[in-house]
């Protein structure tokens, strides 16, 4: 007789996959974008090195800061609606009943089965079935402002290196074009490795980031090219 395996479904990694590739695409264009806008304006090293550096650093600071705060206004939220769910269950038990009932009714079950669900999954666990099934909130869409927050610091930051390896070491006479080739060599990686941990369509993933990459740089060499200070 075969064991049934459980499972193993991407929504388990949206909020982990979310922040990481949110911070490396963002960290990859960020800094390149910095170093082109310096680079088409200079023709030395230093400053799209000093550029890449502190976009890094900032960027990644910023992301940490943004993501934490976001998340944390989420959790805040789904915290005062757990709380508020507590208290109707304590003082209106049998409204909160027939309301967990009509959720099931509206899900396809008959009227007689709804409330015997209802009534056992109540008594099982009232407050869990209710933030379930009542407000959306489980263990796996709970939001983790921490998580979130170390998620995008570290996914910035692996991708902000990579712009800044190629600043160290590409040719300054040709930095804008190594800067925009290995980038979008890097966020076509991104992107792949994006789609298949959510399992997602490959092509479109890259095809997207990369699009919308290619405009970013270019804008930000247009900017260093028109109102850019040669320096020497």
């Amino acid at each position: 007789m075969m064991l049934m395996e459980i499972e193993n479904h991407y929504i388990n990694r949206s909020g982990w996959l979310r922040a990481a590739v949110l911070g490396a695409n963002d960290g990859i264009l960020s800094t390149t974008s910095l170093a082109i806008g310096v680079a088409a304006a200079s023709v030395t090293r230093e400053p799209i090195l000093l550029a890449a550096v502190a976009g890094l650093v900032a960027g990644a600071l910023s992301m940490a800061a943004g993501e934490y705060v976001s998340v944390s206004s989420q959790a805040d939220v789904e915290t005062a609606d757990l709380k508020r769910e507590k208290l109707e269950l304590q003082n209106m038990p049998e409204s909160e009943l027939e309301e967990l009932t009509l959720i099931y009714i509206q899900r396809g079950l008959n009227k007689t089965l709804a409330k015997q669900v209802a009534i056992e999954l109540t008594a099982h666990d009232a407050l869990g079935t209710h933030a379930r099934d009542e407000l959306g909130i489980n263990e796996i869409t709970k939001a983790n402002p921490f998580m979130a927050a170390f998620a995008s610091a570290a996914s910035f930051i692996a991708g902000g290196l990579l712009p800044l390896l190629v600043a160290i070491f590409a040719p300054i006479k040709d930095m804008v074009v190594y800067q925009y080739g290995f980038s979008i060599l890097f966020l076509a990686l991104s992107g792949i490795l994006a789609a298949k941990a959510g399992g997602s369509h490959t092509l479109k993933a890259v095809l997207r980031i990369c699009i919308w990459g290619t405009i970013a740089m270019l804008m930000s060499a247009l900017v260093g090219y028109l109102f850019g200070v040669q320096t020497s």
